[in-house]
């Protein structure tokens, strides 16, 4: 008994740093560049590539393109990123960092989304699996199965599916 004692307060000992150290580099950011996490990581990806498609970028940041959509608009209007419609396909849109990005990136923190991508994209692949077994356990006890499902990518990066 005592045994299960420590090994549960372990755990959500874990659980609250890991949400302390998302919400501490939520604030950093925010505090640094006027701009959310989430806004924040998708300027830093942009800054990666001289442009990327709006789909490459999704795929990227493991979010519904439908989620980058809005935040691009944000950053948008917030005068950091562009839109470029392509030439030759009028349904691929480009996102490129504006001057006014390309200067905030230079002082921008960390962002936590960005350091658990590349933290987890270099984990052997058991490791990665243990915790996305522990993760999928996790959400069941907290009964959030309902909750709507995002889209994840193939390791191949090729096309989205669906999980639950």
């Amino acid at each position: 008994m005592v045994q299960n004692s420590q090994e549960i307060a372990k755990i959500i000992d874990n659980l609250r740093k890991a949400f302390q150290a998302v919400n501490e580099y939520s604030k950093k950011a925010e505090g640094r560049t006027g701009l959310t996490g989430p806004q924040l990581g998708t300027i830093k990806v942009v800054a990666d590539f001289s442009s990327i498609k709006v789909s490459d970028l999704a795929r990227r940041m493991y979010l519904h393109p439908a989620t980058v959509v809005g935040i691009i608009d944000r950053l948008e209007a917030k005068g950091f990123v562009s839109r470029v419609r392509s030439s030759e396909d009028r349904r691929v849109v480009w996102v490129k960092l504006t001057s006014q990005g390309e200067e905030l990136i230079s002082k921008a923190p960390e962002v936590a989304q960005g350091l658990l991508v590349a933290g987890l994209e270099v984990l052997p692949t058991a490791k990665r699996r243990a915790i996305g077994e522990g993760l999928s356990h996790l959400v069941k006890i907290l009964k959030a199965q309902s909750l709507p499902p995002i889209l994840m990518f193939s390791n191949e990066g090729n096309e989205p599916k669906k999980t639950t």
